[in-house]
Order: C-alpha cells, then sequence, then structure tokens
C-alpha cells in the first residue's frame, strides 16, 4: 500500500500538516508515504517512519513542477493522495482515494481544516520525528544545565519581525530575578541570513548564558533542542511552529498575519498581537507588502512579558 502526501514549501505549513500525516501513519501502518514538498521543508520528514521517498518540488516556469511531479508517481497505483496544494494532480494518478485542500474561505486554523479534510472530530496536533543523531547533537549543543529560553527572533517578512531590541528587553525581564526563568541560558535559533537583522539582541546576551545556533543547526536538531527547552518566544515563523510541535511553552508575536488560521498549535502555546489588528495593519493607506520594515511596533515589551508570564503559570498549573 502506497501513499502519496503533497505539502508545503514553507516550513510553518509542512510542520502543521504532520498532524494529519501523523493520523494516517497511525491508520495505515503498513503503507510506504511518499512526501513532495520544497526544498525548504524537506529536512522535516528525515526521520519519517514509514518514508519510501521525499520528493523535493523545484519551482519551474508554467507549473513545470507539477509535471514533473506526475512523471515522477504515474506508475504507481496509490491507494491514497493527499494534495495540500490544491493542485490537479490528485486527479491524473491512479488512486483508490484522494483528499484535495481547498480554500474555502473558511477562518479556521489550518490544523483544523486539515482534520475537516480527513473527516476528524479529534484534531490531530503536529509533531515531528527526529533520530538519535539529532537528539544526541541537541544535548551537546544544550548540555543539561539551567533553564534554557528559546528566542526565534527573525521571520521570512521584515513587516512580521518584532525588533530586535524588545526582544533584548524581553529577554532580560524573562530570565532577570523576578522573571519566570531566572538565570535562565537563552539559545536564539534561526538561519544564518537573518543574523545580521538580530544583531542588536546577540550583543545584548552575557556570553556565559547565550547558545547562538542562528544558522547553525539543521530544522530537525532545533527541533530536538526545542524539546529541550522551557519555554519560546518568537515571531510568527517555521520556528514557532516547530517549537509548538515540540510541546514547548510557546509564545506567538503576531502582527500582519492572522493569528486564527496561523496561531502556534497546542495546549501549551498563547499568541500576543500588536495593538493593531491585523486588518488595520494590511489596510492602511501607506501598507506595502515589499516593507522592509516591521509592523510590529505597536507591540510592547509589557504586553509581550504578561502573556509570558500567563502562559507560564497556565502550563504550570496543568502539571
Amino acid at each position: 500500500m502506497r501513499i502519496l502526501f503533497v505539502t508545503s514549501t514553507r516550513i510553518g505549513d509542512a510542520v502543521l500538516s504532520t498532524g494529519l500525516l501523523r493520523h494516517l501513519i497511525e491508520r495505515y501502518p503498513q503503507a510506504r508515504f511518499t512526501i513532495a514538498c520544497g526544498a525548504q521543508a524537506a529536512p522535516l520528514f528525515a526521520a519519517m517512519p514509514n518514508a519510501e521517498r521525499v520528493i523535493v518540488l523545484v519551482k519551474r516556469t508554467r507549473g513545470g513542477h507539477w509535471f514533473k511531479l506526475w512523471v515522477s508517481t504515474v506508475a504507481t497505483y496509490w491507494h491514497l493522495v493527499v494534495d495540500l496544494r490544491a493542485s490537479a494532480l490528485a486527479y491524473l494518478l491512479a488512486t483508490r482515494h484522494r483528499m484535495v485542500l481547498r480554500d474555502r474561505g473558511e477562518r479556521v486554523h489550518r490544523v483544523v481544516g486539515l482534520a475537516r479534510l480527513a473527516g476528524l472530530t479529534n484534531i490531530p496536533s503536529p509533531r515531528l520525528w527526529t533520530a538519535p543523531k539529532q537528539d544526541a547533537r541537541a544535548l551537546a549543543l544544550v548540555p543539561n544545565g539551567a533553564p534554557l529560553l528559546a528566542l526565534g527572533p527573525a521571520a521570512n517578512w521584515p513587516g512580521k519581525q518584532w525588533p530586535a531590541s524588545r526582544f533584548a528587553e524581553l529577554a532580560e525581564r524573562l530570565t532577570g530575578p523576578e522573571g519566570i526563568l531566572p538565570g535562565a541560558r537563552i539559545v536564539l535559533l534561526g538561519g544564518a541570513g537573518e543574523r545580521e537583522s538580530v544583531k542588536p539582541l546577540l550583543a545584548t546576551i552575557p556570553g556565559d548564558r547565550r547558545i547562538d545556533l542562528m544558522g547553525g543547526t539543521d530544522l530537525l536538531t532545533a527541533y530536538a533542542v526545542l524539546k529541550r527547552a522551557d519555554f519560546y518566544v518568537g515571531n510568527d515563523s517555521g520556528l514557532m511552529h516547530l517549537a509548538a510541535a515540540a510541546g514547548c511553552p510557546t509564545l506567538g508575536l503576531f502582527g500582519p498575519s492572522r493569528e486564527e488560521h496561523y496561531a502556534p498549535w497546542g495546549e501549551r502555546t498563547a499568541v500576543v498581537r500588536t495593538e493593531r489588528s491585523y486588518d488595520e495593519l494590511v489596510g492602511a493607506p501607506d501598507y506595502d507588502y515589499r516593507t522592509k520594515e516591521s509592523l510590529m511596533d505597536s507591540l510592547s515589551v509589557d504586553a509581550a512579558n504578561a502573556a509570558a508570564r500567563e502562559l507560564w503559570v497556565r502550563c504550570r498549573a496543568d502539571h
């Protein structure tokens, strides 16, 4: 039995799709899975059980990437084709069953929409898979010791990125004597290309408490590090969804994106957003999606700190 699962290029969307994927693995334990996704998301599935292939979709003009995927998959008779990209592929392959996610304009969380696609009433939470080498690497990078605050201070678009100086002030409050994690180590996660934008934050964290993994680790090792963290704060990004999937208490910072669709998923998560709503931000007369400036200025450190404390108290009460 073979199942084709076509998921996103974006890391965050791919992470959110793993709840549905895990459900299918449990439902069809004898099946062999082929995952098709973009290059950025492909490493997420490196340790997935029952994986036969991971096909990387490289965007081509005139939809050529879909034709190439069809060529790679047309010779197989599939038990199920799941297409979360709403292409025509599922209708051009021989398959017993198909699921195709289409945008119906519903304002529901992405995870809920995926569960509905499969007719599920119990919503499966996203989770990833790691191999022993990733867990060992995470332990080497973050040995046992003082509590660990993880930060995701970058984003794939400057508009969604809270100023680095505010991350610095928040980190100082959270790890200070009156904070939720006094004396905690601080691990910074992100891509190598994002380092320049968070230099003001890097410079403020004492060297003996700073673990700088900006661009220094792969996605699954970052996930393994997040499983060891005590708390995570970050912008709306793929890392935020990694943290939530890892079970780490996760506070997502939102501004020009919709939390009702893309909030971190799970019981140990929360969001805090700018004073200005999404509609106010993207509907402003001077709004430009090409902006190189943050649109998160109306989110104060006080508000983020209060939200972090509230989530921390809730998570401790649950234990």
